[in-house]
């Protein structure tokens, strides 16, 4: 039985990352991750970031540029995570479906309170930072 992909995106302007706060569910209430949701039926994953990124934080599909892959797929209970680099080219995100946003360096990554499963992206996001200039 196929897995259940879900995508998140790891926003990149200059060299500093956007991380969400989450609201639910309580366990998970507080931490910060990468924005994102599921793939629907007949959605490509591209399609359905900039889809989520809309309906999360208010982005028109046309202000963001969904790139390459970020680090390797994580597993988690039946789901594929995968994460993309997405190059913000218009509009300012803020939290519709999260309780905050933040913009983050590759010096602050490490000390952010992570979902468990988003912080097996953390040393790819801090060799992402270090080259971006833009």
């Amino acid at each position: 039985m196929p897995t259940q992909i879900v995508v998140a995106g790891a926003i990149i302007r200059r060299a500093t990352v956007l991380v969400a706060q989450r609201v639910r569910p309580p366990e998970l209430a507080g931490r910060w991750e990468l924005p994102g949701g599921k793939v629907a039926s007949g959605e490509t994953e591209r399609d359905a970031l900039a889809r989520e990124l809309a309906e999360e934080l208010g982005l028109e599909v046309g202000d963001v540029m969904v790139g390459d892959r970020l680090g390797h797929d994580i597993a988690l209970d039946g789901m594929t995570l995968r994460a993309y680099r997405v190059r913000l080219l218009s509009g300012e995100p803020h939290a519709r479906d999260h309780r905050a946003v933040r913009w983050v360096s590759a010096g602050e990554l490490r000390d952010v309170d992570w979902v468990p499963a988003d912080r097996g992206w953390v040393a790819d996001l801090v060799r992402t930072l270090s080259t971006a200039s833009s």
